[in-house]
């Protein structure tokens, strides 16, 4: 029996697959359940980057001194105005989920503004195509987003090995039981 539920219905990140659509931008107002409070020097050229790099829009601003950005429902990022930020990335990284199909086009838009700003795309051991960006605040950005699920593939083994599979939840191996 696994642990692991299906919970699709309450995220904004469809099902994996090769017809996946990304969900619109989500401009409604909620009690954030996370997000990410990054401190900026130039306020105006990473909001410049993360909406034209990154795909965000602002949601609100308080005049140099904050910006809120979002892209989906649940993705929020707080740009905050600082009098200096890291001179080198954190070691920590914050990731957005996106489709396949957007993770060439963010990695091209983020070079185009910043050429060494992008890492990948490249594909990992738990079936997602990851790029990783380094923001003009030096914090560390992964989009990722799920693959098609492939059990003959090396990654599809692998997680079936520890027993994950896709549409097989607790609530699914209860039913069957």
């Amino acid at each position: 029996m696994s642990d692991y539920f299906q919970a699709f219905e309450m995220s904004p990140v469809p099902a994996p697959g090769p017809d996946a659509v990304a969900p619109e931008p989500f401009r409604g107002i909620y009690g954030m359940p996370a997000f990410v409070t990054i401190p900026t020097s130039d306020l105006a050229a990473s909001v410049d980057f993360w909406i034209h790099g990154l795909g965000f829009f602002e949601l609100f601003s308080i005049p140099g001194r904050l910006v809120h950005l979002r892209r989906w429902a649940f993705q929020d990022v707080l740009l905050v105005s600082a009098a200096n930020v890291p001179a080198q990335a954190p070691a920590i990284s914050f990731s957005f989920a996106c489709v396949l199909s957007q993770i060439e086009g963010v990695a091209q838009a983020c070079r185009a503004l910043t050429p060494d700003s992008v890492d990948g795309p490249r594909d990992t051991p738990w079936n997602t195509r990851d790029v990783e960006v380094i923001t003009p605040e030096r914090a560390r950005i992964v989009f990722t987003a799920a693959k098609p699920w492939d059990p003959a593939s090396q990654e599809g083994r692998y997680l079936e090995s520890v027993g994950i599979t896709p549409g097989v939840g607790r609530d699914d191996n209860e039913e069957h039981a």
